[in-house]
């Protein structure tokens, strides 16, 4: 079978309503010290649900001009914001999570509309996002660092944490308002105030965010330029106030982002693409594993950085796990928002990306890989993709090395332990990985020789605050959640006391 011959899907239609009325949407224009203000240009971006092609609404796309105006706000506020004491900042975030709960319910929406991603991930997300924000806010009260002594003779050394200032942020389009809270909490946290671009794709819930917590953010804290990453983002990156900058984003925004910000020595924050291994050897779980895969694979119509997405099978047991695992993807509903809560997976966020995944099957099925299941976008309105397992996957090929970002995942053999660790280190991208076994010991060897900067063992794709989230090599540096992105948001400095009373 070819991908051409394989009937796709159909794709779980809502009955009814949109999801959104005029009222839920935010206020036109950027969110600047404190109150939405409009651009300095008359030029917008259309923002579009990915499920329907319908135009929600249209936002700005600020200027260098906006930009400065942003980042002018940001740093007029942050020496009274970075003066309070860790009590008074984690009062404000736990009410800023207070916030975020109480209005959960037009956040799920607006970020369902505009992303197409079902109503249970868009809860999943709003939930992530306010246990961020309480994470952050009583982490900033238990910082801890080098202890005070004397190192040396008759010289007491103690370390300060600061803040660093103002920082740019940049955020993407497949998780808008989990992201934004990944880097808002612990830049608020640690004392700093922040300039934030949203994906000009999804800004609906950022710009809601910051019409929710108007009245409890300090004017000029929190500020939101919404546009394109050639202006918006490069103004950040070039700013001479802005002394850092946090990317979320694909891996040659990440470059840009880093080109520039050389030119002024900023710091860089950057969390990247990835290209997960997922090694399963003969004595896992096959069953359980495959049942894993299907949400880890797919979660977020696999628009995930750390999706689940290249499956490396011990050859003695490859057929019986494609089995099973096809068989799981098989069942997999497909579906726009508010059509059932069974519908597991949406559309792709837009055109440009669903012409970029389906690319990428067409090139695949040119070069003989072999489709089990899906394998072809689906019909009617939207930009859907059915859930597609790739197999005959050569070493080396393009669908296996290069991040799709998408509902598709493939499958590849090896016959020794070692050969898989050398394959799933194989990438440019060192995200995340996972391991699947019975064997303990074989489960802590190998967490230590892949090269990924999160492994699971028998699990994947679960994540929790109290633990750091980055990479390695291609996708990038810098830590986001836990106590590590405290570290990432704040500046070290050594104060020496010569105490010698001679």
């Amino acid at each position: 079978m070819t991908l051409t011959d394989l009937k796709p899907a159909t794709v779980q239609r809502a009955t009814g309503d949109s999801l959104l009325t005029p009222a839920d949407l935010p206020p036109a224009g950027h969110f600047i010290d404190g109150s939405f203000v409009t651009s300095e240009a008359a030029d917008t971006t259309e923002v579009v649900d990915p499920s329907t092609e319908r135009v929600i609404t249209q936002v700005a796309n600020g200027t260098a001009d906006d930009v400065d105006r942003a980042v002018t706000a940001a740093r007029a506020a942050q020496p009274a914001w970075g003066a309070l004491l860790p009590k008074a900042r984690s009062e404000l975030l736990h009410r800023v999570a207070d916030r975020i709960a109480e209005h959960a319910e037009v956040l799920v929406r607006l970020e369902s509309a505009n992303t197409g991603k079902p109503l249970s991930v868009a809860q999943d997300d709003v939930d992530g996002t306010v246990d961020t924000f309480r994470f952050m806010a009583g982490a900033l009260r238990a910082t801890t660092s080098m202890a005070a002594g004397e190192y040396a003779e008759d010289h007491l050394s103690l370390i300060l944490r600061e803040p660093l200032g103002v920082v740019g942020v940049v955020t993407p389009w497949n998780y808008p308002l989990l992201m934004a809270a990944w880097k808002i909490a612990p830049i608020l946290a640690a004392g700093n105030t922040l300039v934030i671009k949203p994906s000009e794709q999804t800004p609906l819930s950022t710009l809601k965010l910051a019409e929710l917590l108007a009245d409890i953010v300090p004017a000029g804290v929190l500020n939101v330029v919404t546009g394109l990453g050639p202006v918006v983002g490069a103004g950040l990156t070039a700013h001479p106030e802005v002394d850092m900058v946090a990317l979320t984003g694909s891996v040659n925004s990440g470059r840009a982002v880093a080109r520039g910000a050389a030119e002024s020595l900023k710091r860089v924050h950057l969390e990247l693409g990835g290209k997960a291994p997922v090694v399963v050897f003969a004595d896992a779980n096959l069953k359980a594993t495959a049942e894993a895969l299907r949400v880890a694979g797919f979660y977020n119509s696999g628009q995930e950085c750390g999706a689940a997405c290249r499956v490396l099978v011990e050859e003695s047991v490859a057929d019986e796990f494609v089995a099973l695992f096809t068989a799981q993807v098989q069942q997999i509903v497909v579906g726009q928002p508010g059509a059932g809560d069974d519908v597991e997976v949406g559309p792709l966020v837009s055109r440009a990306h669903y012409d970029r995944v389906t690319g990428f099957l067409s090139r695949a099925a040119e070069a003989g890989v072999r489709a089990t299941v899906g394998g072809a976008a689906l019909e009617g309105t939207g930009y859907f993709i059915a859930p597609t397992v790739l197999v005959d996957v050569p070493e080396g090929a393009e669908c296996a090395r290069d991040e799709i970002f998408g509902p598709v995942v493939t499958v590849e053999t090896f016959s020794t332990e070692d050969e898989a660790i050398r394959r799933a280190n194989d990438t440019p991208l060192g995200l995340s990985a996972s391991v699947w076994t019975e064997s303990g010991r074989r489960g802590h060897d190998v967490v230590r020789r892949l090269d990924a900067g999160t492994v699971w063992v028998n699990a994947h794709l679960v994540l929790a605050n109290e633990v750091p989230w980055g990479g390695f090599k291609g996708s990038g540096y810098g830590r986001d959640l836990s106590l590590y992105a405290l570290d990432d948001y704040s500046r070290t400095k050594h104060v020496m006391h010569n105490h010698a009373r001679s």
